[in-house]
């Protein structure tokens, strides 16, 4: 199977962890560093049986052997989840010309896989949606090795088509995000829904995070000559000569991204940026430990 996770940047996740801002008592797992034990699904321990604890959860193949009462306790299933949510529009198949075969989308599928297995080392749930206008992929949350392969699965057969999801297509972000979970949208953020789509998420108390995905191209715009500019997703066409529109763009660009950076503070919403010419791993490393990511800067 794909593994979209390179080797060295699997070696330098096993030294972050995922950590929301919340502190959720005793009923976290994973991430929320405590666990909740009871009849669950994930056997954690067996313990001497107590008066009122059900006949149905004693272990009688132990009691054969050492003529003592034990029950069997196990993890229940935290509330909590980790959800990863990827723009699929069609701005996020933009590639750089020197790797033409890599695009955002390709590069969010990466980050994707990093923060699957990020939450399943650590024993969290995690889920998966990707949006676009053509309809939601859904991945309902779980925490085991074969929600690792079912996410693989989703992520080879999912394409970025269309525009971002219309506000009436997003009711199972609502019905399956719940208050407590962590939210972590992977996006170019060119689509103004998508950035509002965050800001409601912060906005109903879901911990936002968000990864701004960009090109090279974006960042150094280093075309030189004549060129075609096309937008993915309209299909308008600019003809224009690059190294006259090279002040204008950065110019213009980073503005937008101040502004964007600007909404995001306002609500609280962490966010970090990935360049496609930098390992995957580095926006995470912004967001779950920053002071390993200087290295990358």
């Amino acid at each position: 199977m794909v593994d979209f996770i390179p080797p060295d940047v699997r070696n330098r996740l096993k030294s972050l962890r995922l950590v929301t801002r919340r502190a959720v008592g005793s009923h976290g797992i994973g991430l929320h560093q405590s666990h909740s034990r009871g009849a669950g699904l994930e056997f954690a321990q067996y313990r001497a049986y107590e008066r009122g604890d059900e006949l149905r959860q004693i272990d009688w193949k132990l009691y054969a052997r050492s003529d003592k009462f034990f029950v069997r306790e196990a993890e229940r299933e935290s509330p909590v989840a980790v959800w990863i949510l990827m723009d699929a529009s069609a701005s996020m198949t933009q590639a750089d010309a020197a790797r033409p075969d890599y695009s955002r989308f390709d590069a969010a599928k990466g980050l994707a896989t990093c923060i699957a297995d990020l939450a399943m080392r650590q024993g969290d749930r995690f889920g998966w949606m990707a949006l676009s206008d053509q309809g939601l992929a859904l991945l309902p949350p779980a925490s085991d090795a074969r929600q690792r392969d079912r996410l693989l699965l989703e992520l080879i057969a999912v394409n970025a088509v269309g525009g971002f999801a219309a506000e009436d297509q997003l009711g199972p972000v609502w019905e399956r995000i719940g208050a407590r979970d962590m939210v972590i949208l992977l996006s170019d953020c060119f689509d103004p829904g998508a950035v509002e789509l965050a800001e409601k998420l912060a906005a109903a108390g879901r911990e936002t995070l968000l990864i701004e995905m960009l090109t090279v191209a974006e960042r150094d715009f280093p075309f030189d000559g004549g060129y075609r500019f096309r937008d993915p997703e309209t299909g308008e066409e600019l003809l224009a000569d690059g190294p006259a529109l090279r002040s204008e763009f950065l110019a213009r660009f980073g503005a937008a991204r101040d502004a964007l950076h600007d909404r995001l503070d306002a609500v609280g919403i962490r966010y970090a940026t990935h360049m496609l010419d930098q390992p995957i791993d580095v926006p995470l490393r912004r967001l779950f430990g920053a002071h390993e990511a200087a290295e990358y800067q």
